[in-house]
């Protein structure tokens, strides 16, 4: 398979190393101040592109591929009020997306172990939900794609919640907020901790990220599951389909 990486940070650089001992091939590498390069035929002819890069810089990225033709894997955060926009081209077959916050298959089995604990957790109100996320100092935007999904998740399950909220000095959070903290430090490539409490008793559950080859790994595997694909798409949908199971992903 063809593809062309869109950010060749450390993330490019590992997805490339991770594609080609998968057997694919790099026709492209797009970094920053090259939006030129979305028009070389070397990039036309992916078959799929994968881009990390920053917030300010996704939502275009990923229309000059919606232009060019190349189906897209995004797994940049911290623009998502974009999407829905992004989102409607795909349905009118202007483009092919697929997006997750995290591209990692323990965060996303994670992910469901956080639903299903939030939907017990609905029907005990004595435990108070909050959740705090750590990255390396490098990540921008807080919290991180990951945690407000983790975070939406658990305000859909229970009622007593109806948004989140970042702490912030001399600000009262509402009584139905589930607070996230963020931490930025060393190189960090990702933790998110999510705990009930109680008064007479804590319950925590977290996942914790060894390096970003998870991450590198799991945006070459939704690559290769896009290509002939068309329309928009979510890590659910593709394992979904790899596992064969349906609502243990969403």
């Amino acid at each position: 398979m063809k593809i062309a990486l869109i950010g060749y940070g450390r993330m490019g650089h590992m997805i490339e190393e991770i594609a080609l001992k998968r057997g694919h091939k790099i026709v492209a590498t797009i970094d920053v101040n090259d939006s030129a390069a979305f028009n070389n035929p070397e990039f036309k002819s992916a078959d799929v592109a994968i881009e990390f890069t920053v917030p300010g810089a996704a939502v275009n990225n990923i229309l000059a591929c919606f232009a060019a033709g190349v189906p897209v894997v995004s797994g940049t955060t911290g623009w998502l009020d974009a999407l829905p926009d992004l989102q409607d081209m795909c349905a009118k077959g202007k483009g092919t997306l697929l997006y997750a916050s995290n591209f990692s298959i323990g965060v996303n089995i994670f992910r469901a172990v956080n639903r299903y604990l939030a939907d017990v957790m609905n029907d005990f109100p004595e435990y108070t939900p909050s959740m705090t996320e750590i990255h390396h100092i490098h990540k921008l935007d807080h919290p991180s794609g990951t945690a407000i999904t983790l975070a939406e998740d658990i305000v859909n399950e229970v009622t007593r919640l109806d948004c989140w909220q970042e702490p912030e000095p001399g600000k009262e959070l509402s009584a139905k907020a589930l607070p996230i903290g963020h931490v930025r430090q060393g190189e960090v490539p990702g933790t998110h901790i999510i705990t009930w409490d109680s008064p007479v008793d804590k319950i925590t559950i977290s996942h914790e990220a060894k390096s970003r080859e998870g991450f590198a790994l799991g945006a070459v595997r939704a690559a290769e599951w896009l290509k002939g694909r068309k329309g928009y798409f979510t890590i659910a949908d593709m394992l979904s389909d790899v596992t064969h199971t349906t609502g243990l992903f969403v």
